[in-house]
């Protein structure tokens, strides 16, 4: 899955917003960074770039996934850790990063408080988390072509998870309930481009959570291969454009 999703799913709909978050986190030139749900390390990667002599800290819950993304960013240190029980000292880190990963976590204001405690007083909490379906158009490509594919019983992760932390109040509230003041919130949007519509529903129904959902309920190669034909009809052959709408907001300690 780690290879898959960093093939597929990186350049197409990551690296751009990567990009930006890393730019706005960097303003503070933080000494110590620790990055959340660093997955194969495309967020890892700009801020190695954007902090030059900065010790950077990746982190992920999955041990595939830090394996992974330690082969893809050796300048950081990588280690397997629940954001729920951060395996670090109290003040640890005047810079904390999440992409994308916010949404999986159980509940969000522990997990926020937890970066409050690793964080120094000043320091900041950089997250990302996508915008509605609607508003990003691979995403809504292949929920689409999900509900096609699965008349009866479709797989709702996507809404449900991915972009299912959309409205920035309850992310702003989650944010004071650990002790972190909101700040700096924008809606920011990107393009994402790949080969083909096929690439992107590769990635997504073999590259994530999603491909347990499909695999309960059928065969993973036809159920993707469906998906991606219905991605096509819908996005068009060869290279693809979409938009990809997300949020990007700040707490302070």
């Amino acid at each position: 899955m780690p290879a898959t999703y960093d093939r597929c799913l990186g350049p197409a709909v990551f690296v751009a917003h990567a990009v930006e978050l890393a730019r706005r986190a960097a303003a503070d030139r933080a000494e110590a960074a620790l990055e959340l749900a660093a997955g194969t390390g495309i967020l890892t990667r700009q801020l190695v770039r954007r902090l030059p002599g900065a010790q950077v800290t990746a982190t992920d819950l999955s041990p595939a996934m830090a394996a992974y993304g330690a082969r893809q960013v050796p300048q950081a240190a990588w280690q397997q850790a629940d954001a729920l029980a951060l395996p670090f000292a109290d003040g640890s880190f005047d810079l904390v990063t999440c992409q994308f990963g916010v949404m999986f976590f159980a509940p969000r204001a522990a997990a926020y408080a937890e970066v409050a405690r690793v964080l120094r007083p000043g320091g900041r909490f950089w997250l990302s988390t996508w915008d509605v379906i609607e508003r990003n158009d691979f995403a809504a490509a292949l929920a689409e072509a999900i509900e096609l594919t699965f008349p009866d019983d479709p797989p709702t992760f996507l809404a449900r998870i991915p972009h299912g932390y959309a409205d920035v109040t309850a992310v702003a509230a989650d944010l004071r309930a650990a002790g972190l003041a909101p700040q700096d919130q924008a809606m920011v949007v990107r393009t994402g481009r790949a080969r083909s519509a096929a690439q992107v529903a590769t990635g997504f129904c073999q590259g994530t959570p999603l491909r347990m959902a499909i695999e309960s309920r059928t065969d993973l190669r036809a159920a993707t291969s469906a998906i991606a034909t219905r991605m096509t009809a819908r996005l068009g052959p060869g290279p693809v454009t979409g938009r990809l709408t997300a949020h990007l907001i700040a707490g302070r300690r």
